[in-house]
């Protein structure tokens, strides 16, 4: 099977066409093998526009809500990003490609096994993965110059604007259980300001701060 053809293919049917313009966040979903984070069962679905499940109740996202949310980050290279739910890996890995950093949190601990084997094998160096709660950030390593949360919040933890950056961005679907608004917020030294992007719909970010299981 084409792969690289069926990636080329998602990237002038899917992105390009809805608005994905940064050409460096393109070039990398040119590259990232998508069908490599998902069962080998789904190996020939892998590049097409919806999400797939990955098991433990989670999926990965769709092609183009990755391409969105990393083109609201708006990445130079050089920034230390924080992701909230690694998943299947594969966000982490187009967010590795893009800066310099990236540290990213996990609930359920087989996902985060499988999803560091799968990056271990395709050699990403740059991610570090931790297994709790992820409404309550990681602490250890802030400040983030950005932050991305692959799931639905009921509201914002507190604890992702304490970990941002002055001059980050932080980009979360924010909503009820069965529908959301992808939101962006910029924190400056004069306040935070948020930005409305578009409906979208993600698995609920359970935790302390988030939704009860």
């Amino acid at each position: 099977m084409d792969y690289t053809a069926r990636r080329n293919k998602m990237v002038d049917e899917q992105l390009i066409p809805r608005g994905i313009s940064d050409k460096k966040v393109l070039d990398i979903f040119r590259k990232v093998e998508r069908h490599e984070f998902v069962s080998p069962s789904l190996h020939q679905n892998a590049y097409e526009d919806h999400p797939l499940p990955i098991g433990e109740g989670q999926t990965i996202s769709q092609p183009y809500m990755v391409a969105l949310m990393t083109q609201c980050l708006d990445l130079k290279g050089n920034e230390k990003i924080l992701e909230i739910g690694t998943g299947s890996g594969y966000q982490a890995a187009i967010l590795a490609n893009l800066a310099k950093e990236v540290y990213s949190v996990e609930r359920v601990a087989s996902l985060a096994k499988h999803a560091f084997s799968v990056l271990k094998k395709l050699e990403y160096d740059n991610i570090k993965i931790n297994v709790s709660d992820g409404t309550l950030g990681w602490d250890e390593y802030a400040p983030y110059d950005g932050i991305i949360i692959t799931a639905a919040a009921p509201k914002i933890p507190d604890a992702y604007i304490k970990q941002l950056n002055a001059g980050g961005k932080l980009v979360i679907p924010v909503g009820s259980m069965f529908g959301q608004v992808l939101t962006v917020i910029k924190k400056t030294r004069d306040g935070v300001f948020t930005t409305e992007v578009c409906g979208c719909v993600f698995v609920p970010l359970v935790g302390k701060e988030g939704w009860s299981k």
